[in-house]
């Protein structure tokens, strides 16, 4: 067998896995360094900013054959109970702090959102919920069909398994097959019409496994792994042919130190920006990669005069419907999913007991089956709740990213304009119906109808009268009241905007941005399987080309 065709057979091999262990064991990783005890200077094949969903399997990949650098601004997630144990979900997004893993922000919009700050990204703090994307999502991105699920099946082998269903989650399966959400896909990481069970990062015994896992498959000779480096810069000079030519990046560590990491000579190095669909357009924009009256503003050096930066930026509205419950339900993240073919949203749930260490004030009268002549003001302590919710798929609304003063730790300004075009409204009027129709449903009568007065809990709680399964006005105005984020926000460097079907910056040489703020909509229901699978569908791209040509 001819060397490259060789070192291209062993790369890509998927080991043979069934699923994420049921374990509490977290990897000994030897490559994980505090950037405090980093050289001033370095040299690498591969400059990686962002340790999330995309930027960890792709490190992983591109140390099979090169050295690389990986820059993470955060901390590692290993040790950390708020994060490895799924009980402490609900409460790991409130922590704050410098170095906290969570990072809030409110958009312009008025809606609190948090960005990831911790090695493994988002999938250190959401639901766990992992899907794949449409065919259509596949085949209008142009990737390769075949390596795309080659790809998948490389994450999901190692992080993913599928959950044991509670008499919650399966009275809400249940009840999304009665109201015609159908069919019943059972178990599946298919996008597929219909009611089904998700895979999820938690295994069956709670334990969270996340993108930062992935890098069990990387060379560990080839990979140096930098926890607390801010980068805040990418060194470009002018090549010969006219173009920005990506050269290194300045990053800086907790003490504030600079640091410069520089590229090896060899050709096919490159800065591959993954740092999400904030972080990412933020680092160009500083790099003097953006609209040029806003860099010249904030005496931004203009490299690249691209006005499409930042822009593009789409977050999928989320409504809820959040049940006080008088009986004990399990503790569950998002499990089971309706894909309705009349609308474009999907439906979910998740429910908490009092071992999530949560509660909810409700009037008494509200807990009890309905008598609408008694309603008392007497709060009594729910422990037990459970929210169905609706994200609307898209979306169609857009807005913007702008920098936000002088100094680049400065969290960027963001507007997404939620519900602002009358198809994503439609899409929630529809979804609120359908989270109506399930809670009235036969099957989650032994939990709601017949031991709470839902009636009174959905006017008392969301102004929401009896009649309003009939009134499009009244759903509307619940859509724009109650708008939450989903926290699938992305948009700010779209494929054929900012970059190319490579994921190369246009107007650049070296430098790629692979991450969600590639993406116009968001994958499927959830897209963190998507943006890991990309990691790694994009790390053998690479190789494919740079091994082939021979350059090693």
């Amino acid at each position: 067998m001819h060397a490259t065709c060789m070192l291209l057979w062993l790369s890509f091999q998927i080991p043979w896995f069934c699923g994420a262990q049921n374990t509490t064991a977290d990897p000994q990783y030897t490559f994980l360094y505090n950037a405090t005890s980093a050289p001033l200077m370095s040299e690498y094949d591969y400059i990686i900013v962002g340790g999330g969903a995309a930027g960890c399997p792709l490190a992983a990949t591109l140390s099979q054959n090169y050295s690389v650098l990986l820059l993470e601004r955060g901390g590692s997630p290993y040790g950390d109970p708020m994060i490895s144990e799924q009980i402490n979900m609900a409460t790991d997004l409130l922590r704050e702090g410098p170095l906290s893993p969570s990072q809030a922000f409110t958009s312009e919009d008025g809606i609190l959102n948090h960005r990831a700050r911790v090695l493994g990204g988002g999938t250190c703090l959401n639901a766990g919920f992992f899907t794949h994307a449409s065919r259509a999502f596949v085949r209008a991105a142009g990737w390769d069909e075949g390596l795309v699920h080659e790809a998948y099946l490389w994450v999901e082998g190692l992080i993913t398994s599928f959950p044991q269903l509670g008499p919650w989650q399966t009275a809400v399966k249940n009840g999304l097959l009665e109201v015609g959400v159908t069919p019943d896909n059972g178990d599946s990481l298919e996008h597929v019409y219909g009611t089904k069970i998700g895979g999820s990062l938690f295994d069956r015994n709670g334990h969270r496994h996340t993108a930062a896992n992935l890098l069990q498959y990387a060379d560990p000779n080839n990979l140096r792994v930098l926890l607390f480096a801010t980068a805040h810069r990418i060194l470009t000079h002018t090549a010969s042919n006219g173009s920005a030519q990506a050269f290194g990046v300045l990053y800086t560590d907790l003490n504030g130190v600079e640091h410069q990491a520089n590229l090896t000579q060899r050709a096919g190095s490159e800065v591959i920006v993954a740092a999400g669909a904030l972080g990412s357009p933020h680092l160009l924009m500083w790099s003097g990669i953006g609209p040029a009256e806003q860099l010249t503003a904030l005496n931004i050096p203009v490299v690249i005069d691209q006005p499409n930066v930042g822009q593009g930026m789409r977050d999928n509205p989320m409504n809820a419907l959040g049940i006080p419950l008088t009986q004990p339900i399990e503790y569950s993240a998002l499990q089971v999913v309706g894909i309705p073919q009349t609308f474009g949203g999907f439906v979910e749930s998740a429910s908490m007991n009092a071992a999530s260490s949560i509660s909810l004030q409700v009037p008494t009268a509200l807990v009890s089956p309905c008598n609408m002549s008694t309603i008392s003001l007497n709060f009594d302590t729910v422990t037990n709740f459970a929210a169905l919710l609706q994200k609307v798929a898209g979306p169609v609304s857009s807005g913007e990213l702008k920098l936000n003063g002088s100094e680049f730790s400065t969290t960027p300004s963001v507007r997404f304009n939620y519900y602002s075009d009358a198809e994503d409204l439609r899409s929630c009027v529809a979804g609120t119906k359908t989270m109506l129709d399930v809670l009235y449903s036969r099957a989650l009568a032994p939990f709601v109808t017949d031991a709470i007065c839902l009636p009174a809990v959905l006017e008392f709680l969301y102004g929401l009268s009896p009649s309003v399964r009939n009134d499009d006005a009244q759903l509307s105005s619940y859509c724009k009241r109650t708008v939450r984020t989903m926290w699938h926000y992305h948009g700010g460097c779209v494929v054929g905007k900012v970059v190319d079907t490579d994921y190369r910056v246009l107007g650049t040489n070296a430098l790629r941005v692979i991450d969600g703020s590639t993406f116009v909509n968001s994958p499927g229901t959830n897209p963190q399987a998507t943006v890991m699978m990309l990691g790694r569908y994009m790390g053998v791209q690479i190789l494919r080309e740079r091994l082939s040509t021979g350059q090693h």
